[in-house]
C-alpha cells in the first residue's frame, strides 16, 4: 500500500494512508533511520518500509506492505 511518511507537529512522525483516509502517529520503529524495517503505527498495524538512505527527506510516499495477521 502506498503511504505518506511526515514529521508532523502533532505526533512527531506520523503516516498517511490516502485510500484509507487514515493519519497515525508512529509509536514503534525497528531500526533508528526508519528504512529497511518495520514500524507500529498507533492503530496496531506494523507496516515493511522499502530500504531507503539513512538521509531521505520528509515527506515522502513510499510502497509499505502489512504484515499479514495485522489488523
Amino acid at each position: 500500500m502506498k503511504i505518506m511518511i511526515r514529521n508532523s507537529a502533532d505526533f512527531g512522525l506520523s503516516i498517511y494512508v490516502p485510500k484509507k483516509d487514515l493519519e497515525e502517529p508512529i509509536v514503534e520503529k525497528e531500526h533508528e533511520t526508519l528504512w529497511g524495517g518495520w514500524i507500529k503505527i498507533a492503530n496496531g498495524w506494523v507496516l515493511e518500509l522499502p530500504d531507503m538512505p539513512a538521509d531521505t527527506r520528509l515527506p515522502i510516499t513510499v510502497e509499505a506492505k502489512k504484515r499479514a495477521g495485522e489488523d
